[in-house]
């Protein structure tokens, strides 16, 4: 029997919420997805990092650090300033070696094995490279890899590397993913709102699919789509950035739709552009709108009877991991703080962070849309020597 103190307690309250619903199945494919973005951002860094960065690239990361550190600074100091690893050592053979030890453990976490020493270093890694990479690694995504990294951690025991450890999800966790995914939408719809006219008047998706960074091979499809129907897509769009991410806190049914719309929104992306890992990332935290009740229903037979037996076998979260999940929630609603006012702001800025961890950030995509096409020719010549006829 309970009482009366037990009552207000919010750690009892926290366990009540934690069992009416299953989260184990939605850690499994979070953890998966994760581990596949990763992978393809580790992979893409092994093969560009020595061009972009390396001692003969275009902005060697070497002289960045001896610029940040011109003034006296022990590595210690410089890495508190600008956390990454490379302020101990940095050449183009360790950092080819580390962007292939990341793809390594990338694949790890895709083939269903995570726990915090993994995640926390691939966080470490991916910090340590997006910190250094100056123009090349300043764009939205790669905070937003940072941040939803980070937050993973707190899905896992702190060594069970199990695809369904013994241990639930901590549903705060759940809750800080679902807070995630409704900031980058958010940011998203604010921003546009905000800036380029066509977004207002509806026809910003007359000229987007062609003036987009790297149009698919479907993108010329979608171009010569009618203009009402354009203008109809531009409606939808700000429907599901503007009104949707509000019921990822609602009861399930709500949240289930606005899952299924959120991701089905960041398919349609896929299929129209390519933007990178950037959908594949954003999906991430929509996720957190299902639980196991919907999941059950579409994963395969063999996932979701380890996941009933692991839920059948589990034990409580330990009290470390309820100080942990509630000790970070906290954290994440302090940080919060900045990024609720910069989206209140006529002057809201995007993809941006306010913490040097970039643990809670701001987003935005598409502010502003290219009305034209620019393409840069290169040409070249065999002659010797150039003359009139060359």
């Amino acid at each position: 029997m309970e009482s009366d103190a037990d009552e207000y307690n919010p750690l009892v309250y926290l366990r009540k919420l934690q069992g009416r619903h299953s989260y184990w199945l939605t850690r499994f494919i979070i953890l998966r997805l994760l581990g596949f973005v990763y992978l393809a951002a580790f992979v893409s860094l092994a093969v560009q990092v020595l061009p972009l960065i390396g001692s003969h690239g275009l902005e060697p990361a070497q002289d960045y650090i001896a610029r940040v550190g011109a003034a006296p600074r022990t590595p210690t100091q410089g890495f508190f300033l600008l956390p990454s690893i490379f302020w101990f050592g940095i050449s183009d053979g360790e950092m080819q070696t580390l962007a292939w030890c990341g793809a390594a453990l990338s694949l790890v976490v895709l083939l269903g094995y995570a726990n915090v020493p993994i995640l926390l270093a691939l966080w470490v890694l991916y910090t340590s490279f997006v910190n250094i990479g100056q123009e090349w690694y300043s764009y939205g995504w790669e905070i937003q890899l940072l941040e939803t990294g980070f937050l993973a951690m707190f899905l896992c025991p702190l060594l069970d590397p199990r695809p369904f450890p013994k241990h639930p999800p901590p549903l705060l966790i759940i809750w800080l993913f679902r807070w995630l995914g409704f900031r980058i939408m958010l940011g998203a719809g604010l921003i546009k709102l905000r800036g380029d006219d066509c977004w207002r008047n509806l026809t910003c998706l007359f000229y987007h699919y062609e003036t987009q960074p790297i149009p698919n091979p479907l993108s010329r499809l979608f171009h010569f789509q009618p203009h009402w129907l354009l203008r109809l897509e531009t409606l939808w769009n700000h429907f599901i950035e503007l009104v949707v991410p509000w019921f990822s806190f609602g009861p399930r049914r709500a949240r289930h739709i606005a899952g299924v719309l959120l991701v089905s929104f960041q398919v349609f992306l896929i299929l129209s552009g390519n933007l990178s890992f950037l959908n594949y990332l954003t999906m991430v935290p929509f996720l957190a709108c299902f639980d196991d009740s919907l999941l059950a229903r579409v994963l395969p037979k063999f996932v979701t009877r380890r996941a009933e037996l692991a839920a059948q076998e589990s034990q409580a979260l330990t009290p470390g991991q309820e100080f942990a999940s509630i000790g970070y929630s906290i954290v994440v609603v302090l940080l919060s703080l900045p990024v609720v006012a910069n989206l209140l702001s006529p002057a809201q800025q995007m993809n941006n962070s306010f913490d040097r961890l970039h643990l809670v950030n701001t987003y935005g995509a598409f502010g502003s849309v290219g009305k034209e096409r620019y393409e840069i020719i290169f040409e070249g010549t065999s002659d010797e020597t150039i003359g009139p006829d060359t």
